[in-house]
């Protein structure tokens, strides 16, 4: 009984791992470009730019997953280009729990970045320009490892977001076992079927890995007050 509880939790984990791990990989890239350029620049427009990114934050899961839809679906711009030119189709794939799962857990990303990016005293990249170095090598040289903390913690925050995503990848990924059943949509599945001993396990595992995530997370936060 133990092996056949076992063997489908740890299938919903790994691809929990796989999702998360794309999706992160996604939001660092993402986040860290646009968290700068928010930290740095000064543009008309840069407060309700930072707004909308927020909003997968705040906004129902269900509702993006469905703004989703409309975008990646068959008929949606983006999917529709994508099954002309390329035979390509999204819905109801792993792929599409990575996108769900990125959109979601973007802002902890950003968020982080940006406030990382902010505390990092400008003298520095300036005395950095006045040596000659390029404005990419200030970024890589001095501004990125005097930030990485906020950011990496930002990061660690969203990977644990992205293992936890339900609503979107449900609606764009669907509940498909051992190819887009996640371990959040896995415990729907089987408190819904009435396997609780498989929903208790399932619910372990989770707890544990975002238990893990967040404490590194915590040690990686800059400390706000030294003294405590």
């Amino acid at each position: 009984m133990g092996g056949f509880l076992a063997e489908p939790a740890w299938i919903a984990l790994r691809l929990s791992l796989k999702v998360a791990c794309w999706a992160t990989l996604i939001d660092i890239v993402l986040g860290v470009a646009i968290g700068y350029l928010l930290a740095r620049k000064r543009f008309p427009g840069r407060e309700l730019l930072d707004a909308v990114l927020t909003l997968p934050m705040v906004m129902p899961p269900t509702v993006l997953g469905y703004y989703l839809l409309v975008l990646i679906g068959r008929n949606g711009p983006i999917g529709a280009w994508l099954q002309q030119h390329f035979g390509i189709n999204l819905i109801f794939t792993w792929q599409a729990a990575v996108i769900a799962a990125a959109v979601v857990a973007f802002p902890l990303v950003l968020k982080g970045a940006r406030a990382a990016f902010e505390a990092v005293d400008t003298q520095y990249e300036q005395a950095a320009r006045v040596l000659g170095i390029a404005p990419f090598g200030v970024f890589l040289r001095v501004t990125l490892p005097l930030a990485w903390r906020g950011v990496l913690g930002g990061t660690l925050l969203a990977f644990a977001r992205s293992m936890g995503e339900f609503g979107a990848t449900l609606m764009v990924a669907g509940s498909i076992p051992g190819k887009t059943q996640t371990l959040s949509i896995a415990v729907y599945e089987a408190v819904q079927a009435g396997q609780d001993d498989t929903a208790n396990l399932l619910v372990i595992i989770t707890s544990v890995v975002c238990v893990v995530v967040l404490v590194a997370a915590n040690k990686l936060t800059p400390n706000r007050n030294p003294q405590a």
